[in-house]
C-alpha cells in the first residue's frame, strides 16, 4: 500500500497519526519519513491552519522522526487496534461539510434515484427517459444564469424538474454536514455503510481545508460514502444516507497550498478510482474537476461568510461526477458495494486514499471525540 507515486517530493504535506501510548499527533512528510510536529503553538490541525502562516510553521518546525511512510501505510489497516500506530484523518476539530450535485453526470443520477424511489431495478428505464429529454444539455450551463432559468422552465413543462436540478443549476449550491468533527477515518481504515442499504457507492472527491475566515489553505482526498437507496427514497433522509459510523474518509494528508501547488491545480485535477472486490469484481472510474459546474471558491463562499461561521475552520468535499451504473449482481441492478471492497482514490499531488468497505455496525466504533482530545492534550502538557 504505497502513496509515493502520487506525492510530490517538493510538496508540503500535513496529517495526523495515532502514536501508541501518546494519542493523536500532527505530522509532516519529509523525504519519505513521517515527522511528528505537534507543538504547543499547534497541538491540533485546527490550530495549525489558524496560524497566520501554516506553511512556514510546518517548514520551520524540526519535529521528531516516527517511521517511514511505507511503514505507516503497511500498518494502517481496517483491523488496527485503538492504540496502534496508524494514519488518522488529517482533520480534527474542523466541521466536515460537503457539496452535492456539483457535476452534471451525478446530477442526472440523483434525479434518477429520486424518481426510482431508491429502487435500483427501476433506474435503467428512468435513466433512458431522463437522458432522452435532457441529454448533455446541462453540462455547459452556468448555475444561476439566465440560460439555466430557461432550461428550468423547459424541464418543468416536461414534468422532469427535480430538487436535485434546483441545486445543480439554480443559484444556490447544496451544502450539507457530512460528518461530525473528529469522526472521519483516515487512509487504510474501514469505511462504513448503514446495514439497511442495498444500493450504494463510493464518491471520490477532492476536499478543501479551510480556515475560520474562509481562506483555502490546502486540499486532500475524500470518500463521501453514498447510500443511493436511502437518499433516493426521500431527500429528507440525507442525514441517514450520509452521516454514519466511518462514512467519511479523508486523507492521506492535506497538501498545503504554496507557489508550486494551489487552487488552480485543484480546478484541473483528475481523480482515478478503483474498486477491487473480494469476489474478483473490479470497477474503475475517472473524475475530472474541469467538469465541475461551480467553482471551488464559490462553493467555499456559499459555505462560510456573514451568514455562517466556523470558528474551528472546515473541510469541504467538492462533489463528484462518479455515479457507477455498471451491473454487478444482476442485469439491470447496477452497482452496489459488497463487504470487503477495497476502494482506492488517487490523483497526482495528493496521493492515494485507500479504504475497505464494511457495515457501519462492524467498523471500529468512534470513541475518541472532542472531549477526549482535549483531555489528552491537557495530559500531554500541550494545552
Amino acid at each position: 500500500m504505497t502513496l509515493h507515486q502520487n506525492l510530490d517530493e517538493n510538496g508540503v504535506y500535513v496529517g495526523r497519526i495515532w502514536r501508541p501510548d501518546t494519542g493523536p499527533c500532527l505530522v509532516t512528510l519529509r523525504k519519505g519519513r513521517i515527522i511528528d510536529i505537534t507543538t504547543k503553538a499547534a497541538p491540533t490541525m485546527r490550530d495549525l491552519l489558524e496560524l497566520p502562516d501554516p506553511l512556514a510553521h510546518v517548514q520551520n518546525t524540526t519535529g521528531t522522526p516516527v517511521c517511514t511512510l511505507e511503514e505507516l501505510d503497511n500498518i494502517s489497516r481496517p483491523d488496527a487496534g485503538e492504540n496502534d500506530l496508524r494514519h488518522l484523518a488529517p482533520s480534527d476539530l474542523q466541521a466536515i461539510k460537503a457539496c452535492g450535485v456539483t457535476f452534471a453526470r451525478s446530477m442526472l443520477e440523483r434525479v434518477i434515484e429520486e424518481r426510482a424511489g431508491g429502487d435500483p431495478a427501476r433506474a435503467d428505464a428512468i435513466r433512458a427517459k431522463v437522458s432522452g429529454v435532457i441529454g448533455d444539455s446541462l453540462r455547459e450551463l452556468v448555475p444561476g444564469s439566465v440560460e439555466a432559468a430557461r432550461v428550468k422552465s423547459v424541464l418543468q413543462a416536461e414534468n422532469l424538474w427535480s430538487q436535485y436540478l434546483e441545486v445543480g443549476i439554480g443559484p444556490d449550491a447544496e451544502v450539507f454536514t457530512k460528518a461530525q468533527p473528529m469522526s472521519a477515518v483516515g487512509h487504510g481504515a474501514a469505511v462504513g455503510l448503514h446495514p439497511s442499504s442495498s444500493w450504494n457507492n463510493p464518491e471520490p472527491e477532492i476536499v478543501l481545508a479551510c480556515a475560520s475566515d474562509g481562506r483555502i489553505l490546502g486540499a486532500c482526498l475524500g470518500n463521501d460514502v453514498n447510500l443511493r437507496d436511502i437518499e433516493g427514497r426521500s431527500a429528507l433522509l440525507l442525514g441517514k444516507a450520509k452521516d454514519n459510523n466511518a462514512s467519511a474518509a479523508l486523507g492521506p494528508f492535506i497538501r498545503l497550498f504554496d507557489d508550486r501547488f494551489g487552487l488552480d491545480d485543484i480546478r484541473k485535477a483528475d481523480l482515478d478510482m478503483t474498486i477491487d472486490g473480494a469476489d474478483g469484481f473490479q470497477l474503475t472510474g475517472h473524475s475530472s474537476m474541469r467538469e465541475i459546474s461551480r467553482d471551488p471558491a464559490d462553493l467555499v463562499a456559499q459555505t462560510c461568510g456573514a451568514h455562517h461561521q466556523y470558528p474551528d475552520g472546515f473541510m469541504l468535499y467538492l462533489g463528484t461526477m462518479f455515479a457507477p451504473v455498471a451491473d454487478r449482481d444482476a442485469k439491470g441492478a447496477g452497482f452496489t458495494h459488497h463487504a470487503q471492497d477495497r476502494v482506492t482514490i488517487s490523483t497526482a499531488g495528493l496521493g492515494q486514499l485507500v479504504n475497505t468497505v464494511m457495515c457501519s455496525t462492524k467498523a471500529p466504533r468512534w470513541n475518541f471525540g472532542t472531549s477526549a482530545l482535549m483531555r489528552n492534550l491537557v495530559g500531554r502538557g500541550l494545552l
